[in-house]
Protein backbone atom coordinates (compact mmCIF):
# COMPACT_ATOMS: atom_id res chain seq x y z
CA UNK A 1 0.00 0.00 0.00
CA UNK A 2 1.06 3.59 -0.55
CA UNK A 3 2.16 5.89 2.21
CA UNK A 4 -0.86 7.98 3.26
CA UNK A 5 0.12 11.66 3.15
CA UNK A 6 -1.77 14.04 5.43
CA UNK A 7 0.47 17.09 5.51
CA UNK A 8 -0.50 20.74 5.21
CA UNK A 9 0.80 23.16 2.58
CA UNK A 10 2.55 25.11 5.33
CA UNK A 11 4.69 22.17 6.45
CA UNK A 12 8.25 23.42 7.14
CA UNK A 13 10.85 22.55 4.55
CA UNK A 14 12.80 20.51 7.11
CA UNK A 15 9.80 18.26 7.64
CA UNK A 16 9.35 18.06 3.88
CA UNK A 17 12.88 16.77 3.53
CA UNK A 18 12.37 14.22 6.29
CA UNK A 19 9.19 12.96 4.64
CA UNK A 20 10.98 12.66 1.32
CA UNK A 21 13.68 10.57 2.95
CA UNK A 22 11.04 8.38 4.53
CA UNK A 23 9.49 7.47 1.14
CA UNK A 24 10.71 4.05 0.04
CA UNK A 25 11.22 3.94 -3.74
CA UNK A 26 8.91 1.14 -4.75
CA UNK A 27 6.86 0.32 -7.82
CA UNK A 28 3.13 0.78 -7.46
CA UNK A 29 1.97 0.13 -11.01
CA UNK A 30 -0.51 -2.52 -9.82
CA UNK A 31 -1.96 -0.41 -6.99
CA UNK A 32 -5.72 -0.14 -7.47
CA UNK A 33 -6.02 3.24 -5.72
CA UNK A 34 -5.52 6.31 -7.88
CA UNK A 35 -3.77 8.87 -5.64
CA UNK A 36 -4.06 12.56 -6.49
CA UNK A 37 -1.61 15.13 -5.16
CA UNK A 38 -3.64 18.21 -4.25
CA UNK A 39 -2.06 21.43 -2.93
CA UNK A 40 -4.26 23.94 -1.12
CA UNK A 41 -5.29 25.61 -4.38
CA UNK A 42 -9.06 25.81 -5.02
CA UNK A 43 -8.82 25.27 -8.79
CA UNK A 44 -6.80 22.07 -8.49
CA UNK A 45 -9.05 20.91 -5.66
CA UNK A 46 -12.22 21.31 -7.77
CA UNK A 47 -10.70 19.70 -10.87
CA UNK A 48 -9.59 16.76 -8.76
CA UNK A 49 -13.11 16.40 -7.36
CA UNK A 50 -14.57 16.46 -10.88
CA UNK A 51 -12.16 13.71 -11.94
CA UNK A 52 -13.10 11.64 -8.89
CA UNK A 53 -16.83 12.07 -9.52
CA UNK A 54 -16.33 10.79 -13.06
CA UNK A 55 -13.96 7.94 -12.24
CA UNK A 56 -15.61 6.51 -9.14
CA UNK A 57 -18.78 5.33 -10.98
CA UNK A 58 -16.48 3.57 -13.44
CA UNK A 59 -15.12 1.36 -10.67
CA UNK A 60 -11.94 3.27 -9.84
CA UNK A 61 -11.03 3.90 -6.23
CA UNK A 62 -9.46 7.33 -5.78
CA UNK A 63 -7.84 9.25 -2.96
CA UNK A 64 -6.99 12.97 -2.74
CA UNK A 65 -3.82 13.67 -0.76
CA UNK A 66 -3.83 17.26 0.54
CA UNK A 67 -0.12 18.12 0.57
CA UNK A 68 2.33 20.79 -0.52
CA UNK A 69 3.77 21.21 -3.99
CA UNK A 70 7.27 19.94 -3.26
CA UNK A 71 5.88 16.89 -1.49
CA UNK A 72 3.67 16.12 -4.49
CA UNK A 73 6.69 15.90 -6.78
CA UNK A 74 8.55 13.85 -4.19
CA UNK A 75 5.51 11.58 -3.87
CA UNK A 76 5.39 11.02 -7.63
CA UNK A 77 9.07 10.14 -7.53
CA UNK A 78 8.63 7.67 -4.67
CA UNK A 79 5.43 6.11 -6.04
CA UNK A 80 2.99 7.53 -3.47
CA UNK A 81 1.28 10.00 -5.84
CA UNK A 82 -0.06 8.94 -9.24
CA UNK A 83 -1.52 12.11 -10.74
CA UNK A 84 -1.20 15.88 -10.33
CA UNK A 85 -3.48 18.34 -12.14
CA UNK A 86 -1.57 21.54 -11.36
CA UNK A 87 1.89 21.49 -12.92
CA UNK A 88 2.23 25.16 -13.87
CA UNK A 89 4.91 25.50 -16.53
CA UNK A 90 7.28 27.22 -16.78
CA UNK A 91 6.91 28.29 -13.12
CA UNK A 92 7.49 24.73 -11.80
CA UNK A 93 10.16 23.78 -14.35
CA UNK A 94 12.87 23.18 -11.73
CA UNK A 95 10.72 20.52 -10.07
CA UNK A 96 9.21 19.17 -13.27
CA UNK A 97 12.04 18.98 -15.81
CA UNK A 98 14.53 16.66 -14.07
CA UNK A 99 11.79 14.20 -13.14
CA UNK A 100 10.42 14.15 -16.67
CA UNK A 101 13.88 13.76 -18.18
CA UNK A 102 14.56 10.84 -15.84
CA UNK A 103 11.36 9.13 -17.01
CA UNK A 104 9.67 9.22 -13.59
CA UNK A 105 6.62 11.13 -14.80
CA UNK A 106 4.90 12.11 -18.04
CA UNK A 107 2.71 15.07 -18.95
CA UNK A 108 -0.37 13.96 -20.84
CA UNK A 109 -2.26 17.22 -21.41
CA UNK A 110 -2.47 20.94 -20.82
CA UNK A 111 -5.68 20.98 -18.76
CA UNK A 112 -6.29 24.76 -18.80
CA UNK A 113 -6.50 26.87 -21.95
CA UNK A 114 -5.43 30.50 -21.42
CA UNK A 115 -3.42 30.29 -18.18
CA UNK A 116 -1.01 33.07 -17.21
CA UNK A 117 1.11 34.00 -14.18
CA UNK A 118 3.02 37.25 -13.62
CA UNK A 119 2.94 40.39 -11.48
CA UNK A 120 -0.31 42.31 -11.18
CA UNK A 121 -1.26 45.82 -10.06
CA UNK A 122 -4.60 47.58 -9.55
CA UNK A 123 -6.13 49.07 -12.70
CA UNK A 124 -5.70 52.63 -11.38
CA UNK A 125 -1.97 52.03 -10.89
CA UNK A 126 -1.65 50.63 -14.40
CA UNK A 127 -3.54 53.58 -15.86
CA UNK A 128 -1.24 55.97 -13.96
CA UNK A 129 1.62 54.74 -16.16
CA UNK A 130 3.10 51.82 -14.21
CA UNK A 131 2.60 49.16 -16.85
CA UNK A 132 5.81 47.15 -16.92
CA UNK A 133 8.35 45.48 -14.65
CA UNK A 134 10.64 48.24 -15.94
CA UNK A 135 8.49 50.85 -14.14
CA UNK A 136 8.82 49.30 -10.68
CA UNK A 137 12.31 50.38 -9.60
CA UNK A 138 11.70 54.11 -10.09
CA UNK A 139 8.47 53.78 -8.10
CA UNK A 140 9.96 51.74 -5.25
CA UNK A 141 8.81 54.12 -2.51
CA UNK A 142 5.25 54.09 -3.83
CA UNK A 143 5.15 50.31 -3.27
CA UNK A 144 7.22 50.41 -0.06
CA UNK A 145 9.73 48.27 -1.91
CA UNK A 146 7.71 45.10 -1.50
CA UNK A 147 6.01 42.50 -3.67
CA UNK A 148 3.29 40.26 -2.26
CA UNK A 149 3.49 36.52 -2.91
CA UNK A 150 1.58 33.47 -1.75
CA UNK A 151 3.91 31.06 -0.04
CA UNK A 152 7.55 30.37 0.72
CA UNK A 153 8.78 27.59 -1.52
CA UNK A 154 6.22 28.22 -4.26
CA UNK A 155 7.54 28.37 -7.80
CA UNK A 156 6.48 32.02 -8.13
CA UNK A 157 8.35 32.96 -4.98
CA UNK A 158 11.47 31.17 -6.19
CA UNK A 159 11.33 33.14 -9.44
CA UNK A 160 11.01 36.44 -7.56
CA UNK A 161 13.74 35.59 -5.06
CA UNK A 162 16.05 34.88 -7.99
CA UNK A 163 15.04 38.18 -9.60
CA UNK A 164 15.84 40.07 -6.38
CA UNK A 165 19.14 38.23 -5.91
CA UNK A 166 20.15 39.06 -9.49
CA UNK A 167 18.80 42.63 -9.36
CA UNK A 168 16.55 41.92 -12.34
CA UNK A 169 14.62 45.06 -13.34
CA UNK A 170 16.35 46.89 -10.46
CA UNK A 171 14.55 44.82 -7.82
CA UNK A 172 17.71 44.07 -5.84
CA UNK A 173 16.64 46.18 -2.85
CA UNK A 174 13.01 45.02 -2.87
CA UNK A 175 11.52 42.56 -0.40
CA UNK A 176 9.23 39.63 -1.11
CA UNK A 177 6.39 39.34 1.40
CA UNK A 178 5.50 35.64 1.44
CA UNK A 179 2.29 34.78 3.26
CA UNK A 180 -0.49 32.64 1.83
CA UNK A 181 -2.82 33.00 -1.13
CA UNK A 182 -5.64 34.17 1.13
CA UNK A 183 -3.46 36.65 3.02
CA UNK A 184 -1.85 37.96 -0.16
CA UNK A 185 -5.16 38.65 -1.86
CA UNK A 186 -6.66 40.09 1.31
CA UNK A 187 -3.78 42.56 1.47
CA UNK A 188 -4.21 43.38 -2.22
CA UNK A 189 -7.94 43.92 -1.77
CA UNK A 190 -7.35 46.17 1.27
CA UNK A 191 -4.88 48.27 -0.69
CA UNK A 192 -7.31 48.57 -3.58
CA UNK A 193 -10.11 49.70 -1.27
CA UNK A 194 -7.78 52.46 -0.04
CA UNK A 195 -6.58 53.18 -3.60
CA UNK A 196 -3.00 52.53 -2.54
CA UNK A 197 -0.20 51.11 -4.65
CA UNK A 198 0.31 47.35 -4.41
CA UNK A 199 1.95 44.73 -6.61
CA UNK A 200 1.35 41.02 -6.21
CA UNK A 201 1.69 37.69 -7.97
CA UNK A 202 -1.40 37.34 -10.13
CA UNK A 203 -2.57 34.52 -12.32
CA UNK A 204 -5.46 33.26 -14.34
CA UNK A 205 -7.51 31.15 -13.89
CA UNK A 206 -8.49 32.58 -10.51
CA UNK A 207 -11.39 34.46 -8.93
CA UNK A 208 -9.21 37.56 -8.58
CA UNK A 209 -9.68 38.17 -12.31
CA UNK A 210 -13.45 38.27 -11.79
CA UNK A 211 -13.53 40.37 -8.62
CA UNK A 212 -10.50 42.68 -8.50
CA UNK A 213 -9.83 45.69 -10.79
CA UNK A 214 -6.40 44.52 -11.92
CA UNK A 215 -3.98 44.46 -14.84
CA UNK A 216 -0.89 42.37 -15.53
CA UNK A 217 2.46 44.10 -15.91
CA UNK A 218 4.45 43.65 -19.10
CA UNK A 219 7.74 41.79 -18.72
CA UNK A 220 9.93 41.83 -21.85
CA UNK A 221 12.49 39.67 -20.02
CA UNK A 222 9.88 36.94 -19.46
CA UNK A 223 10.87 36.19 -15.85
CA UNK A 224 7.69 34.12 -15.47
CA UNK A 225 7.96 32.59 -18.93
CA UNK A 226 7.47 33.52 -22.55
CA UNK A 227 4.64 35.78 -23.71
CA UNK A 228 4.44 37.57 -20.38
CA UNK A 229 3.97 34.55 -18.19
CA UNK A 230 1.81 32.52 -20.53
CA UNK A 231 1.51 29.16 -18.83
CA UNK A 232 0.54 25.58 -19.33
CA UNK A 233 -1.18 23.75 -16.51
CA UNK A 234 -0.11 20.21 -17.15
CA UNK A 235 -1.64 16.95 -16.02
CA UNK A 236 1.17 14.76 -14.73
CA UNK A 237 1.01 10.99 -14.36
CA UNK A 238 3.57 8.78 -12.71
CA UNK A 239 5.14 7.00 -15.67
CA UNK A 240 4.81 3.41 -14.46
CA UNK A 241 1.22 4.03 -13.36
CA UNK A 242 0.35 5.45 -16.79
CA UNK A 243 1.92 2.45 -18.51
CA UNK A 244 -0.04 0.02 -16.33
CA UNK A 245 -3.33 1.96 -16.69
CA UNK A 246 -3.81 3.10 -20.32
CA UNK A 247 -7.54 3.64 -19.76
CA UNK A 248 -6.84 6.22 -17.05
CA UNK A 249 -4.23 7.83 -19.30
CA UNK A 250 -6.79 8.19 -22.09
CA UNK A 251 -9.20 9.88 -19.68
CA UNK A 252 -6.63 12.43 -18.52
CA UNK A 253 -5.47 13.14 -22.07
CA UNK A 254 -8.99 14.51 -22.66
CA UNK A 255 -9.57 16.15 -19.26
CA UNK A 256 -9.33 19.94 -19.74
CA UNK A 257 -11.04 23.27 -19.04
CA UNK A 258 -10.97 26.90 -20.12
CA UNK A 259 -9.39 29.55 -17.89
CA UNK A 260 -12.82 31.15 -17.39
CA UNK A 261 -14.33 27.84 -16.30
CA UNK A 262 -11.63 27.26 -13.74
CA UNK A 263 -11.90 30.87 -12.53
CA UNK A 264 -15.57 30.12 -11.84
CA UNK A 265 -14.63 26.95 -9.95
CA UNK A 266 -12.13 28.87 -7.83
CA UNK A 267 -14.65 31.60 -7.10
CA UNK A 268 -17.46 29.18 -6.23
CA UNK A 269 -15.34 26.96 -3.96
CA UNK A 270 -12.54 29.18 -2.72
CA UNK A 271 -14.33 32.51 -2.47
CA UNK A 272 -18.03 31.74 -2.06
CA UNK A 273 -17.17 28.71 0.11
CA UNK A 274 -19.67 26.41 -1.54
CA UNK A 275 -19.34 22.69 -0.89
CA UNK A 276 -16.65 21.06 -3.00
CA UNK A 277 -18.84 18.19 -4.17
CA UNK A 278 -21.61 20.62 -5.11
CA UNK A 279 -19.34 22.83 -7.23
CA UNK A 280 -17.93 19.84 -9.09
CA UNK A 281 -21.37 18.33 -9.61
CA UNK A 282 -22.71 21.63 -10.98
CA UNK A 283 -19.94 21.87 -13.56
CA UNK A 284 -20.54 18.27 -14.64
CA UNK A 285 -24.31 18.79 -14.88
CA UNK A 286 -23.91 21.98 -16.92
CA UNK A 287 -21.42 20.49 -19.39
CA UNK A 288 -22.63 17.04 -20.47
CA UNK A 289 -21.12 17.42 -23.95
CA UNK A 290 -17.71 18.17 -22.44
CA UNK A 291 -18.00 15.18 -20.11
CA UNK A 292 -18.85 12.96 -23.06
CA UNK A 293 -15.74 14.21 -24.89
CA UNK A 294 -13.60 13.51 -21.83
CA UNK A 295 -14.87 9.93 -21.84
CA UNK A 296 -14.27 9.16 -25.51
CA UNK A 297 -12.72 5.68 -25.77
CA UNK A 298 -12.71 5.38 -21.96
CA UNK A 299 -14.25 2.33 -20.28
CA UNK A 300 -15.13 1.25 -16.78
CA UNK A 301 -12.99 -1.32 -15.00
CA UNK A 302 -15.02 -4.11 -16.67
CA UNK A 303 -14.30 -2.78 -20.16
CA UNK A 304 -17.75 -1.26 -20.80
CA UNK A 305 -18.02 2.18 -22.48
CA UNK A 306 -17.83 4.93 -19.86
CA UNK A 307 -20.17 7.59 -21.23
CA UNK A 308 -23.44 5.61 -21.04
CA UNK A 309 -22.61 4.65 -17.45
CA UNK A 310 -21.85 8.22 -16.39
CA UNK A 311 -24.82 9.61 -18.30
CA UNK A 312 -27.17 7.23 -16.50
CA UNK A 313 -25.65 7.42 -12.98
CA UNK A 314 -25.22 11.21 -12.96
CA UNK A 315 -28.45 11.86 -14.90
CA UNK A 316 -26.80 13.93 -17.63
Amino acid sequence: MKTCLRLSLSMPLVATALLSAAFAPTTHGDDQILDFGVPAWPGITVKTEIAEQLLNPLGYETRAQEIGLQVIYQGMESGDIDVFLGAWLPAQRDMFTPRKESGLLIDVANNVDGAQMTLAVPTYIYESGIQSFADLAENRDLFNGQILSFGAGSAASEILHDAIDNDAWGLGDWRLVDTSEIAMLSAARDAIEREQAVVWVGWTPHWMNLELPMRYLEDPDNLFGENNGESDVLTLLRADYAEANPNITTFFEQFSFTADEQSWMIQAFGQDERALSEVAQEWISNHPERVEAMLTDVTNTDGEPAWPIIKAQLTL
